[in-house]
Formats: structure tokens, sequence, C-alpha cells
């Protein structure tokens, strides 16, 4: 794992070229920061805990229910 430290409006560059992804530090507040992030529009972005939380989620099977 890569750590850096930012500082607000100071920017992470992932990658080159046209799919290349920026992530900008917007705001440090306490214990939360908010930043951006410009990328792709073909890349899909998603929050890590909402990955996990779908995967943890039963799947229904509708030839198991009961109606």
């Amino acid at each position: 794992m890569l750590t850096l430290t930012r500082k607000p409006e100071e920017t992470i560059v992932i990658g080159d070229g046209p799919e290349r992804i920026e992530v900008i530090v917007k705001e440090i507040r306490r214990n939360q920061v908010r930043i951006g992030i410009l990328a792709p529009e073909n890349v899909r972005i998603f929050r890590k805990e909402l990955i996990e939380r779908d995967n943890e989620e039963p799947v229904s099977d509708p030839d198991r229910e009961q109606g």
C-alpha cells in the first residue's frame, strides 16, 4: 500500500493518459476528509463499505420462496 500525505486542494494522479484518475483533497475537518474524484466516464466509482454490504446480503432464490 502506498501512503501519501496531502493538504487541501492537493491532488494525487493514478495512471496516465486519457484513462488517468485524479483524487483531490477538498477539505479536512476533524476526523473527516472530503475528496473529489476526476475519472473517465467508463470508470465506475463505489464506496467500499457499500460493496461489502451488498456482498453480505443474502441473494433470494425464487425457486425456494414459499407463497
